[in-house]
């Protein structure tokens, strides 16, 4: 890790520090619920807007689309050209009609 410090005793490392967010991911073929890490005072949507290929997801539960699990892993990287919608986990049985 690279540590450097400006004249006022700021220092500065190359590690980003990242929230989680509990978040559910569909793709054409499964749903991903797991958690995304999102800059610090940035949003979810701000992290799927950056040009990586891929997202990172932890605790990742992988579900067909008849809602069996089918994979389980502490890691995945998910291919951002095969989502087609996320959601904050808590935020998908929100609906106007409140």
């Amino acid at each position: 890790m690279n540590l450097e410090f400006n004249e006022k005793g700021k220092y500065y490392t190359d590690v980003i520090s990242k929230a989680t967010v509990p978040a559910i991911i569909q793709t054409a073929t499964h749903r991903i619920e797991g958690f995304v890490h999102v800059r610090l005072n940035e949003r979810l949507k701000d992290e799927l807007d950056r040009g990586e290929a891929f997202l990172a997801v932890t605790d990742a539960k992988v579900f067909s689309n008849a809602g069996l699990l089918v994979y389980q892993a502490d890691f995945l990287s998910v291919s951002r050209a095969q989502i087609i919608w996320v959601i904050p986990a808590g935020d998908e049985n929100k609906s106007g009609d409140q």
